[in-house]
């Protein structure tokens, strides 16, 4: 792994982000989307908690914490106890995100006849270590779509989680939680149609076209 890059720690919120190599379009379908969401339930549940995300057409975010080491190997089973105590549980939480990528992508090859890598190595992860940053990050999230120009209205996109926390079909999102930092349903619309100064946070995130 890069110098640069750090070990994903437990029991610590990241923005969890990459994109396809050279800008590569990883969701080709409309099914795609469904289908990674599927594996990373399958995959980063065992090991995290998810407030927010947005898949776009090349790229992708998370905001996530990720469990404590205790958790982490509760619900991963006994298989990965031997990884755990010999690496450490930074290894397993990085080894579940690499299995996502992989497999998702081993999909995606298989139907469309591709070879080869399809995510950027490593992928990114920058620690989100205050309140307004988990907020304006939330919204950013949630934004992304109009901002790379894909909806003129963010609230309508379909692959992120804005609508999800408003809804109350089943989840593996953290709703409650998000809700509750807003200060409920009104709050969370409210402060979406506000105006966020992204420039506070500008230079914790990496824009992909």
């Amino acid at each position: 792994m890069k110098a640069n890059i750090p070990k994903l720690e437990t029991e610590t919120y990241y923005h969890i982000y990459n994109r396809g190599i050279n800008g590569e379009t990883i969701f080709k379908q409309e099914y795609n989307y469904s289908y990674f969401l599927q594996k990373y339930a399958y995959y980063i549940a065992p090991i995290g908690e998810t407030y927010a995300y947005c898949l776009l057409k090349n790229h992708f975010h998370f905001l996530i914490k990720t469990r404590s080491e205790d958790e982490i190997l509760s619900r991963l089973g006994t298989k990965s106890s031997g990884r755990m105590n010999d690496r450490g549980a930074s290894f397993c939480i990085s080894n579940q995100f690499s299995k996502l990528f992989n497999g998702y992508a081993q999909a995606l090859n298989k139907i469309n006849n591709r070879r080869g890598g399809l995510f950027e190595e490593p992928f990114r992860r920058i620690v989100v270590d205050s309140e307004a940053y988990f907020t304006r990050l939330i919204w950013y999230i949630h934004h992304n779509p109009r901002k790379h120009r894909l909806v003129n209205d963010f609230s309508i996109y379909p692959h992120s989680s804005y609508r999800s926390v408003l809804s109350n079909a089943p989840t593996k999102l953290e709703r409650e939680y998000v809700l509750e930092w807003f200060g409920g349903k009104e709050a969370y619309l409210l402060f979406h149609q506000s105006q966020v100064d992204e420039n506070a946070i500008k230079h914790l995130i990496t824009e992909y076209e």
